[in-house]
């Protein structure tokens, strides 16, 4: 008699993952994914996901050996990021996360369209926001979005207009994209605390007043996190983000012989 030895199915800890999650939702439907890669043996791919939503599933994931995932949102600096998941005997790759990159072409030389506009025609279309990437805003040349492959179709059928503008939409090469890569300013700082909004102030070279209206506003994030308490702490390691102004990193904190903080910042623009 032929001996056939028994695979043990592994079950993933779907109550462990939830109790301490902070993004449950986003969790659970990763987790639900997860659950079908491991039936299947197949390679299964998440919508896309927020910064906190991903680097917390990839913090909750990373503890188990029994599956692995790799993460794309089209290029490398992408925010918003897709996850393929797979049994860990199977290979993955980058590559094998699918996302589609689309043209949304117009004249927008009267009528300037902002990131917010592009997603709410796409989201006017009928889609959902986890189908929808980054959105690249051209100026006046329009913008270029990414999202999942399926759709394209039915956006280049759908998507006719941005606010007043007439647009033609098609599907390009990833290579296509209009990406422009980062520049960094190294900066360094003194201040009385650690405290959000003397720090982000410092590292976007503007008023304290100013920042703490922005920060008060919901315009300012740390480690992709809204955070609307100006008095907030910050820390070594931490990234301020504040859209279309860029990033700031907190670097290296050390004490002066006057009990002040010595503070390093990276800039990204």
């Amino acid at each position: 008699m032929e001996f056939c030895p028994r695979i043990t199915e592994f079950m993933l800890p779907r109550d462990e993952l939830l109790k301490t999650a902070e993004n449950r939702e986003a969790m659970a439907r990763v987790i639900d994914r997860a659950d079908q890669a491991i039936k299947t043996w197949e390679v299964v791919q998440t919508d896309f996901l927020s910064p906190p939503e991903y680097l917390e599933v990839q913090q909750a994931f990373g503890r188990l050996t029994e599956i692995h995932l790799v993460m794309s949102g089209g290029y490398p600096q992408a925010e918003r990021q897709r996850i393929a998941i797979a049994r860990a005997e199977l290979p993955l790759d980058p590559d094998q996360v699918e996302v589609a990159a689309l043209e949304i072409a117009g004249n927008f030389l009267f009528d300037l369209a902002t990131h917010r506009d592009f997603l709410g025609a796409l989201l006017g279309t009928g889609i959902v926001r986890d189908k929808v990437g980054d959105i690249i805003v051209l100026g006046e040349r329009g913008a270029q979005a990414i999202v999942v492959p399926d759709l394209v179709d039915f956006l280049e059928m759908n998507l006719k207009q941005v606010r007043s503008v007439p647009v033609k939409t098609q599907r390009i090469e990833l290579s296509e994209l209009k990406i422009r890569e980062p520049k960094k300013k190294e900066l360094t700082t003194v201040e009385a605390s650690l405290r959000l909004d003397a720090i982000a102030s410092a590292g976007f070279g503007m008023s304290r007043n100013k920042m703490t209206e922005m920060i008060s506003g919901g315009d300012v994030r740390v480690n992709w996190k809204d955070i609307t308490n100006p008095s907030h702490q910050v820390k070594a390691g931490d990234l301020i983000a504040i859209r279309g102004k860029g990033r700031v990193e907190v670097g290296e904190v050390a004490i002066t012989k006057k009990d002040r903080y010595r503070v390093q910042l990276t800039r990204f623009v």
